[in-house]
């Protein structure tokens, strides 16, 4: 399952996403993961969720960001819930047509492993196409 949260800025995207992360510490059995730009969730989320500063392993592409989603799920079996924040920011000069590529493979990627995904965009939710809606 993927779910995207949109919104602009100041829309209290980033608090969806905290309370859904220390939800899902509450209700999901396996190991979760937060990939983030910067520290800014560290005292927020519940300390079971592992926290990955994006800017230490220095990419900013989407075949990069795939590469290392499945590299994280290579390493531990045991990963059940994948949340992101800032999509744009972890890659540089994305697109909209990016975020669909990314979503739609999330979904097929998320849904074959039993890997849920949480995905915080900073886009007019209206501007989403029909491929995207269904994921809010």
């Amino acid at each position: 399952m993927v779910k995207l949260i949109m919104g602009l800025k100041g829309a209290g995207k980033t608090k969806q996403l905290v309370q859904d992360i220390n939800e899902a510490v509450k209700n999901e059995t396996g190991s979760m993961v937060c990939i983030e730009l910067g520290t800014k969730l560290r005292y927020d989320v519940d300390s079971r969720v592992r926290l990955i500063e994006y800017q230490e392993y220095m990419m900013g592409d989407l075949p990069s960001f795939k590469g290392f989603i499945s590299g994280l799920c290579a390493g531990n079996f045991d990963i059940t819930h994948i949340f992101i924040d800032s999509f744009y920011k972890l890659i540089h000069n994305g697109t909209p047509a990016e975020i669909e590529d990314f979503v739609v493979w999330c979904d097929r990627f998320g849904s074959g492993r039993g890997i849920d995904f949480t995905i915080l965009v900073s886009e007019d939710p209206e501007a989403a196409g029909e491929t995207l809606k269904k994921y809010m």
